[in-house]
């Protein structure tokens, strides 16, 4: 039997699914987020061949493409590159609202971090230093939001 669809009248269902997964983040992530979890240290690694330093570290060079063995401490300060302030409140966001997402240059590293800063957005301007906070040990998992935020001092 062939059925023309030009003259069928689509069906349609409304709701919500829920797609829970999980994936391993590989040993260059894993690395990371360790190190977060259970020493409240940000590493990074840095590339042998041009020298580059990146945070969150990467299994290989974005300018060279060589790939990146050595992991380097970074400290909890940085420089605000760039920033956005977020005023309205939305299901999905890490913290409630003001606050504001920051691409962070630490101390030591070439690129940015991308975090959340939740006080003083008074303050907040490109070029301010800020410093992260973490959690408290019994409240991290492993999860870049271990660093609770960045705070402008």
């Amino acid at each position: 039997m062939t059925v023309n669809l030009d003259q069928v009248e689509p069906l349609t269902l409304k709701g919500q699914i829920a797609v829970p997964y999980t994936w391993w983040v590989g040993e260059v992530g894993s690395k990371f987020l360790i190190a977060l979890r259970d020493e409240a240290k940000i590493i990074g690694n840095r590339c042998t061949k041009c020298n580059t330093t990146y945070v969150p570290p990467r299994k290989n060079c974005g300018s060279c493409f060589t790939d990146i063995y050595e992991f380097v401490e970074l400290g909890n300060e940085g420089i605000v590159s760039a920033h956005t302030v977020v005023r309205f409140k939305y299901p999905l966001q890490p913290v409630e609202s003001p606050f504001a997402y920051a691409l962070i240059r630490l101390d030591g590293a070439d690129v940015g971090l991308v975090h959340i800063i939740k006080r003083d957005l008074d303050r907040l301007k490109n070029g301010v230093r800020v410093k992260a906070q973490f959690k408290d040990p019994s409240e991290r998992t492993g999860h870049i939001l271990d660093i609770d935020s960045f705070q402008i001092i």
